[in-house]
This record gives structure tokens, sequence and C-alpha cells, in this order.
């Protein structure tokens, strides 16, 4: 009988694994496929459809055929079916799918941007320039979208308009297409349904809207950066905010075949090497094309090495708030006062009637400590967030709440649509009113709405969110490139918020994170690609990184989340002046196939470089990083080392420069030449730069800059030094 019950056992097993490896075989996966590349794309779509089981037996699905992000396809397949992929010639690799995720009235004026002088004036406001927003698509409806006095579109533009109804497109909004063979979600449109890519598609381009608010708020004429460029929509992301990396795969390959000049990805993912960081292939493919493309930091800071989208070819973008604050100031029984941030400012709060004050903690399930009619402290908390708190302490009963930050947030406040009258204040705001409760038999607090101010003068200050270098794939560069607006920015958006009663068809929402920054520098690129049409994408960069802003309103350095002196780490080469890039002096210029060598002495074999830049490679010419002709420094220092950097003049013909050096402490440079002579426009000066220790320190950071300096300008190129 035992032995009976013991077969018996082994035959349920062996049928269950059966069972198990049956439907692990059978089940259809999404993968990216990559393949040899063809002499020609005549064929391309028979040749990708040759790799596919033969119809009767095929269980996928083929979803694209990229044409020029990589050479491959993206198909649904079966475990087998990969298998008997990977025996035809041409295969090269096989990639599963994974997702990504999603990373304003008074912007233009706080960077200097104004109607009729300057940038703006000379730029034509980036008429004529197309810039393509990869995201959750766009409510075209709305006025920040209209075409009223826009230009057709140029005759190089190929784009479609995918919407039922095409005539919603118009010579602003001039192409809307959507990619969600991934996702399978079911949004069969470009329309917007979360927000995020309309938000972001009218901070780079939207045009002028007057008596913009967010609930009374932040009121004003709205305005994106570049009011006269076309927008071209991909909506690649979706409602739950995923963004499949085959369909944005898809999203930029089209940008590229539609004629885009501008990319604007508010969109990251954790740091991968560059062979298998499809967004990186991808806008390495539209840098090839001249397109320039500007791209998230990320949202993991204040952490060292959170920085996302780390590839040299793209303006890596971190966020800093602006001079205009909502406040909301939290007052306490014993006369203590700290200023905070909400949207939400009711004019009937009672705000000179002091009410009992209870410590919620993280806020979650509060209803049995009893909150009704009181005021609220919640703690910041990593998976609850302030928002939410709002909801949890109004639903309780709570009459008012005052919302503490995460201790790596410090002193960055997010004004939100709050479900209740609240103040979202620091995190020492937070420490200090828990220890007044603590005091006290009968703490009391309110809340006082003062509205929208202005002149915050220690602004610009780097956001707790943004992300921070040094780049985990290659330390050589540093990253962030750049910082810009993108705290509590006002734009566009498809919905009425839950608290407007103002009965106003005008929609627009307060949004933070370096998803509002990347659109920031979008449109400041499409003003330069306006004004200087003959500058390449790495000519623009250079001009935005090299004009940077590195203090603040009153002159003193730029600070972070703690109102410490931010580092390069967090600044990259500073906060953007668009006036000042328009005229840098100098460009540290890149051609595309300038990044191979690069690339190849980051000690990828052949066959992974090749599918970076898309064709066959030899890696025999191979450079450091640091030789890249990068607008910074980022230098990792044992033994002594030497860069060259080569300059092209786009100031007067005749223009003299000399080097001006601020050491990072604990180092020695020497640059070669120390001046720099031109005679025409356009031509190039080559120098050398040797970095030396001067102190025993190990690893640690340390910083300076050099400088270019003119009779009317100062080129900068700021330093970052790691003692190894």
């Amino acid at each position: 009988m035992t032995l009976l019950r013991l077969l018996l056992y082994v035959l349920i097993s062996l049928f269950s694994l059966f069972s198990v490896l049956a439907q692990t075989s059978s089940e259809v996966k999404s993968y990216i496929i990559h393949v040899k590349q063809l002499d020609n794309n005549n064929n391309i779509l028979h040749y990708h459809n040759s790799f596919l089981p033969p119809v009767p037996t095929r269980n996928g699905s083929f979803l694209y055929s990229y044409k020029h992000v990589i050479s491959g396809f993206a198909a649904r397949l079966t475990a087998q079916e990969l298998e008997a992929m990977k025996a035809k010639n041409g295969f090269i690799s096989a990639h599963p799918d994974t997702m990504y995720q999603l990373s304003t009235t008074h912007s233009p004026s706080f960077l200097g941007l104004y109607p009729g002088t300057g940038l703006w004036t000379q730029s034509n406001q980036g008429k004529g320039v197309i810039i393509g927003v990869l995201d959750t698509g766009i409510f075209p409806s709305h006025p920040s979208f209209s075409d009223v006095n826009m230009p057709p579109p140029p005759a190089k533009w190929k784009g479609k308009c995918k919407f039922a109804n095409k005539t919603v497109c118009n010579n602003k909004l001039i192409g809307a297409r959507f990619f969600n063979s991934a996702s399978q979600l079911g949004e069969d449109s470009p329309l917007d349904q979360n927000g995020h890519g309309t938000h972001t598609a009218s901070i780079a381009a939207g045009s002028f809207v007057k008596n913009a608010c967010a609930l009374g708020n932040a009121c004003g004429t709205a305005a994106g950066m570049a009011p006269q460029a076309h927008l071209a929509i991909y909506k690649v992301c979706y409602k739950s905010a995923i963004c499949p990396r085959i369909d944005l795969l898809a999203g930029i390959d089209a940008a590229i075949e539609d004629g885009v000049d501008i990319i604007s990805l508010s969109i990251s993912h954790i740091s991968v090497p560059f062979h298998d960081d499809f967004l990186a292939i991808g806008t390495f493919a539209a840098a090839r094309k001249g397109i320039f493309v500007s791209c998230a930091a990320g949202n993991d800071g204040p952490f060292k090495k959170s920085i996302h989208n780390e590839a040299p070819w793209v303006l890596t973008v971190g966020a800093s708030t602006t001079d205009r604050r909502i406040v909301a100031t939290a007052k306490l029984g014993n006369g203590q006062v700290f200023d905070g941030e909400s949207v939400y400012q009711p004019k009937g709060f009672p705000a000179g009637k002091m009410l009992p004050l209870v410590y919620g903690s993280s806020c979650r399930n509060i209803s049995s400590l009893g909150v009704k009619g009181k005021v609220v402290l919640c703690d910041g908390a990593e998976d609850f967030e302030p928002l939410y708190q709002s909801r949890e302490v109004s639903d309780s009963g709570g009459a008012a709440a005052i919302l503490a930050n995460l201790e790596q947030d410090g002193f960055t406040t997010y004004a939100e649509d709050h479900f209740l009258p609240a103040a979202a204040v620091s995190y020492m705001a937070g420490l200090q009113i828990k220890a007044y409760i603590n005091s006290t038999k009968s703490p009391k607090a309110t809340i006082l709405f003062k509205g929208t101010i202005f002149g915050d003068p220690l602004a610009p200050i780097v956001a707790g969110f943004s992300a921070r270098g040094p780049s985990l794939q290659t330390p050589g560069v540093l990253k962030p490139d750049i910082i810009g607006p993108g705290m509590n920015i006002l734009a566009a958006w498809p919905f009425h918020l839950d608290a407007d009663t103002s009965g106003s068809k005008l929609t627009f929402n307060i949004w933070a994170g370096t998803s509002m920054s990347t659109p920031h520098l979008a449109g400041v690129a499409a003003l330069l690609k306006r004004a200087h049409t003959n500058w390449s994408p790495a000519a623009i960069k250079s001009a935005i990184m090299t004009t940077a802003g590195r203090v603040n309103a009153v002159r003193t350095a730029i600070l972070d989340e703690k109102l410490a002196p931010a580092d390069v780490l967090a600044t990259g080469a500073g906060h953007v002046n668009p006036c000042n890039a328009n005229d840098p002096g100098l460009v540290y210029d890149i051609e595309p196939d300038d990044y191979i060598p690069f690339i190849c002495g980051l000690g990828y074999t052949e066959e992974q470089v090749g599918r970076i830049v898309r064709k066959q490679v030899n890696c025999t010419s191979k450079i450091p990083q640091g030789q890249l002709n990068y607008p910074t420094f980022s230098v990792l220092l044992g033994s002594s080392q030497t860069f060259k950097r080569t300059v092209t003049n786009v100031g007067e013909p005749f223009s003299y420069y000399f080097g001006k050096i601020v050491e990072p402490k604990g180092v020695k440079i020497i640059v070669k030449p120390s001046q720099l002579w031109f005679t025409r426009l356009n031509q190039k000066a080559s120098f050398s730069v040797t970095f030396s220790r001067s102190s025993n320190m190990t690893n640690t950071y340390s910083q300076g800059y050099l400088q270019w300096v003119s009779r009317k300008r100062t080129v900068t190129s700021v330093i970052s030094v790691k003692f190894t």
C-alpha cells in the first residue's frame, strides 16, 4: 500500500511538472528582438517577419517594426517560438519588455523670457520648430493648444493625427499618435486620461492663455517656453502611468520618422548599461538625425547615484524651485508660525480661531484618534503621500491638516489640491510642531492662507526629489547636466480640480517633478534651435550648460533641500539661463560618431556597441570617459590625468579668451594654452587640462570650474573631482 501511494504521488508530481512546463512553454510574452541590420530599409518589414514562426503555428503577434532606433522589431512570442527564432541566421538577441515610469504662468518670466524683447523675439518664440512629447497623450481641446496666429507645420512634417476626429489637430497640435501594442490597455486614442502628458506638453510649447489659475492661485497668463513651436504627441504611457519599453521605443521611432526637431522625455528607468537601455539606444538614433533630446533626471533624490537617463547624447534635467510660493502658514498656540504651501485655500476657513491640535503620526486610519474638528499633524511617509494624508484627515472629520515632509525632502514643500484646509511644511517645521504638542496639555493651531507670493530670494533651490549624480554607468561624465523649474509648476490640465467651484472652463493644475523641468528645457532648446538653425544638438546643449547660473537671487550659491550649498552632483552645470544660452560665445560640439570611441571605452563588446550605434564598429580606437568633448568635467583622480577639449567660436569673428580656474580643493589644474584667439566664426581651438593631486584626500568629492573669459562673455565648465 505504501509503495502504491508512493507511485501515485510520483505520477501526480510528474503530471503537475509537465503541466507547468507546458503552460510555461505556451505562455506569450513581449520581446524586443535585435537582428542583423540590412544594407537598406526597402524590405525591412518582410525581413523582420521572416523571423516569426509560420502563420498557422503562430501563437504570438508582431507588434512593431523599428526603422530608426534599432535594427529589430517587437513581437509577442512563446518560449518555444523564441528558441526557434534564436536559430535563425541574423538573430542577435532578445529582450523581454519592461516598464518605464513617468518621473506655467510664471516660469518664462522667472527665466527672463518676455514678449517683445530678448530671446523670445530673436527666436520668434520657437516658430516652425517641432517638439515631440512622448507621454500619456494630450487633451486637444485645451486652450493651451489653440493655433491662433500659428503658421502651418514645415513642409518636412510627415506625422499623423490619430484622433477619431482629425479636426482636433491644428497648426499648434500638428500630430498625435498612440502606441499600445505592448500595454494592451485598450486606450486606442492619443487622448490623455492621466493628465501628465497634457501638463508637460503645455510647459514645452503651450499657447498664451489669459486668466490661468489653479483654485484662484498662481493666476496670470499661461504660456509654454516656446509658444510658437508646434507640438507632436506620442502616447506611450497610460492612465496607470506605466510606459512599456516596446511602446516607448516605437514612439521614438515614429518621432524620428515624422521629422521632429526636439524630443521631450519625462520618463525614466533604473540605471543599466547603455547596450541594455533602450531609451539610451533610441535617443542615440534621434541624436544621429540631429534631434535634440531632453530627458528627466528622475525623482529618486536627494540620494547620491540616483540619476536616470545618463547617456551623454541627451540633456539630463534636474528640478528646481521658482521664486513663486502659494503660502499656507501653520500658526501654533504659542505664537510660532511655519510657512508651508497649499493650492487649496478656502476663504471661509476660520483662520483667526485656534483649534485643538493632535498628532496623527503617518495619518493612516486615524478615525479612532478623535480628530473631529481638530488640526492634525501628519508625519511624512514613504508610501502615503501628503495628498492622501489630507484625504484621510478629511474623511475622519478633521478640520485641517499640517503635513510635514519626510526628512529627505527637507525644505522642499509641495503646493497641492488638498482635501481640506492644510499646510505642507518642512521636515524641521514638523519636528518643532511635534515638540510643541508634547510640551503642553492643550496644543492648538490654525492655518493662515496668504495666497500667491513672489520674490523668494533663495530661488532657485534644488528640489529634494531631484536625482543626484554621479552616474553609475559613466562616472567620467557629470550628470545631471542642468536644473530647471520643476517645483509647483502651473500648466494645462484635462480635468476640473475637485475643489474648483469657480465655474471656469479653464483647467490648470500645479505639479512637481523632473517631469516638469524636462519640457522646460525642451522648450528652451526649441528657442535656440530657431535662433541658431545650424547648431547641432550638442552645440545647443553646450550653450545651455556653459551659460547656466550658479547663484540665486541674492547672489549666493544655489542651495539644496536642506538649505545648504548644493554641489554639482545636484545642479550639474547649474540653473538654466535661456537668454545667456542664446549667446554663449564658444560651444563644445560633438558629432554623433564621436560617441563611438567613447562607448567603446566603456568596456562593451563590439556587438554591444553596434547595438547602440546601429552599425558595425571596430573598437581599436577608444577613449577614456573624460576625453569626450563634454562641456563639464567629472574626474576620477588617482594619478595625474590630462584631458583634451575643443571649442568652436560662435561669437564674434575676431575674439580673444583667457582661461580662469577655480581649483577644486586638493587639486592642481594646468590649462594649455591659457589663451584662445579666433579670427573667424566656427573656427575651432583645442586645449588640454591636466588634473593633479595636491592633497592626500581619498573617496571624497571636490568641485571647481574652468572659465574662458572674453570682453563680453564667460564660458563656464564646472568640474567635479572624486579622489580615488
